[in-house]
């Protein structure tokens, strides 16, 4: 009789081969430079902001886009989210002019079938919704129901939207510092990016309600990876992948992919003290449960930084350039890394008071000031106006809040969409 561990290859032979897997793969040795961008818009429809468009008509309108000069994949989230997976460049400059270039045709596409993408980093006006049919997101929400976060994981599928940056890992002998600074930069630049002050038609009390959606989830799944060793940062990789419990399992039982509804870690699948579907993981199961880890600082080989808002056109490129270049340019590390230390623990105060914090305004002014004064002359309009509104204590989620507070939230959302078209 064929089994699953048949069809996905042989079983693992305890979690220490698991770690030897998970540490071998998780960053490669080279050069920086290049970067990928991601950017993920809520779809609206620009004469009824409350209705979500559905999945067969996402799916007849991203095909009638023309190809993407940049070469972006485009792709649906679960709450109708429309996303844009910009492939690798050679420079934080090509992936941003790449980037703007396939946003226009996209959101040209979509405002000819009456739709908008909005920038946003949740969804401030319709209550969740999946409309992706997909066998995994339909298993990660029996998951959350089953785990006690079925609100949490809901927002979190189908409501949160991010820009994401992708940058080598760089040289080996770099690595514990690199990923050290990406996470002490995640707080300053989780208060300039923040976008989300609304969630479900309602203000939340944080300036960025997407990254407050992710922080309810279970730590040990979307918490920070870095340990507090300051060690080679593929150890900590593998100790929170082997202790962060199995999420989904494909072929377990009779659906393509079961939930789980008891905390397992992978590590005691691996070593046989929990046998699931009868039988312990394979390279393939293992190489699935890392997809479900969702850390603000991802190692796939290259830096994965997923703690941006998703913020709007004007502001996004700068606030990109921000990033890559306090990690990338060798002049900018060292600053970076003095003004974010002593905040480089604060998510949850950057989330909710953003750059209302002093300690917070004052490490973004010193990042923002120093990149300012790289940048080149296509984007040195963009970083003026990203550091005047960092001066000010202000980003994007002032903005819309402002919008808000003019009219109505569906106005606002019917506004933003309709710049966009």
């Amino acid at each position: 009789m064929t089994t699953t561990a048949d069809l996905c290859g042989a079983e693992l032979t305890d979690s220490a081969d698991a770690a030897r897997r998970i540490g071998a793969e998780c960053l490669t040795d080279g050069p920086i430079g290049a970067v990928g961008l991601e950017i993920e818009a809520h779809c609206f429809d620009l004469a009824d902001p409350m209705r979500r468009p559905g999945w067969a008509e996402l799916t007849e309108v991203i095909a009638t886009v023309p190809p993407m000069p940049g070469g972006s994949p485009i792709t649906v989230e679960p709450g109708g989210a429309v996303e844009l997976s910009g492939p690798p460049a050679d420079s934080v400059l090509a992936a941003i002019a790449a980037m703007r270039t396939d946003r226009a045709v996209l959101t040209k596409a979509f405002a000819e079938h009456g739709l908008g993408l909005v920038l946003l980093g949740a969804d401030p006006l319709r209550p969740p919704k999946r409309v992706n049919p997909g066998d995994r997101y339909r298993a990660m929400e029996q998951f959350f129901t089953a785990s006690g976060t079925v609100d949490a994981g809901a927002a979190m599928m189908t409501s949160t939207a991010s820009v994401q940056v992708n940058l080598d890992a760089g040289p080996r002998a770099g690595w514990a510092e690199r990923v050290r600074l990406a996470h002490a930069l995640g707080p300053t630049m989780i208060a300039i990016s923040a976008n989300s002050p609304l969630l479900g038609g309602e203000p939340s009390g944080w300036r960025s309600t997407r990254q407050r959606v992710w922080s309810r989830l279970d730590s040990a799944r979307t918490g920070p990876v870095l340990g507090a060793s300051g060690g080679d940062p593929a150890d900590d990789w593998v100790s929170y992948a082997l202790k962060a419990p199995v999420m989904l399992v494909q072929g377990m039982g009779t659906a393509p992919t079961t939930p789980l509804t008891q905390v397992v870690p992978f590590a005691d699948w691996a070593d046989g003290r929990a046998l699931l579907g009868g039988r312990r993981p394979t390279a393939a199961d293992l190489d699935y449960h890392l997809t479900t880890l969702f850390p603000p600082v991802r190692p796939r080989g290259f830096l994965e930084i997923r703690y941006l808002d998703s913020t709007p056109d004007d502001v996004w490129p700068a606030v990109v350039f921000t990033l890559a270049t306090l990690l990338d340019d060798p002049s900018a590390v060292e600053v970076a890394a003095e003004a974010t230390e002593p905040v480089a623990t604060e998510w949850d105060l950057a989330a909710r008071v953003g750059l209302g914090d002093e300690r917070l305004r004052t490490a973004a002014l010193r990042c923002v000031q120093t990149v300012a004064e790289l940048a080149p002359p296509e984007l040195r309009a963009p970083m003026q106006r990203l550091l005047r509104r960092v001066e000010l204590g202000r980003s994007s989620a002032d903005d819309f809040t402002d919008l808000v507070a003019g009219s109505t939230v569906p106005a606002a959302v019917s506004r933003l969409a309709g710049m966009t078209a």
